[in-house]
């Protein structure tokens, strides 16, 4: 059989079709010379062996990997996997309408990039070609505190609307003061992180020193990396663990945060009921439901099968963003359905970056956009405004 790039592609699909969960680990068998065009691409889980062949493997297992077993980052998809459609038939929703309103920003999809760290890993462009794809696709982007490209460059890059991450470091004033640079550089929202107090035990990276011990953010890799002059020492807990600044804090620096920063602070790591409130109590601008990519606690519950929960524990009205596990329009739907306000996309922009730079981030957007568009349509619902628990039944 002649050896054509659409049948190496067919072969390529094949393999993604057989699960790319349940062999995270093995290569596809495709011809380098035959790796599918961007056109080619079909889905999200298509980008990812892409990715994977096209960047070194230990920024590969950065992006890609979890914590220990990984039993949370599989979750984050099987519990999509509980929840099922009820289709409205013989609505009109020919005038689709998928935009959105966060924080007074009109936004085209409720789609964008999660602040995810060290983008440069999969592209020379970093986050400066993700904040482009994302302000083409009319969506805004999360800049992350770990991004590989200084905040104020990436504000520079890009005309779209941007929110910053904040990760605790340093002391409690300087985090509020790169905070507020942040805002002076037009940063609309922040994110303050809470879900990462120690640094996780990430097997595959631990695997990969000493290529990572010192380039890769968050992560214990089992031994000290040299710190540049001028950098505060790294904490170090009663028992060895490496920690972040967050690890001290309580409740009472949401409240400093907040008086210091006249922006929307929104809550990112929230899994439960009790925190929820605790945030709506607090005064937080909103929440983001998220359990870091399943990046950090292992046998963290997945954020979709604890949104329920934490919907009925606060004012439908209050901001919910949610993040963990989504690469299809349909989870997204699901998502929006359930309650939340807006989707933040982690690995998958990642993955396209990785295999086709700025093209690629942006194709990972329109592809989740036009899924979640045809998904709204074959249920009944012509606009984001239409969506509730309705549209959705939930498997015990």
């Amino acid at each position: 059989m002649k050896h054509t790039r659409r049948r190496a592609f067919e072969k390529f699909a094949a393999f993604l079709a057989a699960s790319p969960l349940a062999r995270p680990q093995q290569e596809p068998r495709y011809d380098p010379e035959h790796i599918p065009t961007l056109d080619d691409i079909v889905n999200i889980y298509e980008f990812e062996p892409v990715c994977r062949h096209r960047i070194p493997k230990q920024n590969y297992d950065f992006i890609s990997g979890g914590v220990d077993s990984e039993w949370t980052l599989r979750r984050n998809r099987s519990g999509f996997e509980r929840i099922t459609f009820r289709p409205r038939m013989l609505v009109d929703t020919w005038n689709m309408d998928l935009s959105t309103t966060l924080f007074g920003e009109k936004i085209a999809i409720p789609i964008f990039p999660a602040p995810t760290a060290a983008h440069q890993l999969a592209h020379p462009q970093g986050e400066m070609a993700t904040a482009r794809a994302a302000a083409a696709s009319g969506t805004l982007i999360c800049l992350s505190s770990n991004s590989s490209i200084p905040f104020d460059r990436v504000a520079k890059a890009s005309t779209g609307p941007k929110w910053w991450q904040l990760y605790a470091r340093e002391d409690e004033e300087s985090s509020i003061e790169r905070c507020l640079r942040a805002v002076d550089e037009g940063y609309k929202a922040i994110a303050f992180t809470v879900d990462g107090p120690y640094n996780s035990h990430r097997e595959r990276l631990l695997r990969d020193r000493p290529l990572t011990q010192s380039t890769m953010p968050g992560v214990s890799t089992g031994t000290r990396r040299k710190r540049p002059a001028g950098e505060p020492a790294e904490e170090r807990h009663s028992y060895g663990f490496q920690t972040q600044l967050v690890a001290r804090l309580d409740w009472r620096f949401l409240d400093k945060l907040l008086n210091a920063v006249k922006v929307p602070v929104l809550v990112k790591g929230i899994l439960t009921p009790e925190d929820a409130e605790l945030c709506v109590k607090h005064g937080a601008g909103g929440i983001v439901v998220s359990n870091h990519g399943g990046r950090y606690l292992d046998y963290a519950p997945s954020t979709i099968e604890v949104l329920p929960e934490i919907v009925q524990a606060v004012n439908r009205k209050f901001p919910i963003v949610i993040d963990s596990g989504f690469r299809r329009g349909t989870d997204v739907l699901k998502a929006l359905a359930i309650g939340a306000n807006a989707v933040m996309v982690g690995r998958p922009i990642l993955w396209g970056l990785g295999a086709y730079g700025e093209a690629g981030a942006t194709r990972v957007l329109r592809l989740l956009r036009d899924e979640l568009g045809i998904a709204m349509g074959l249920c009944g619902k012509p606009n984001i405004a239409s969506l509730d628990p309705s549209v959705v039944k939930i498997d015990r």
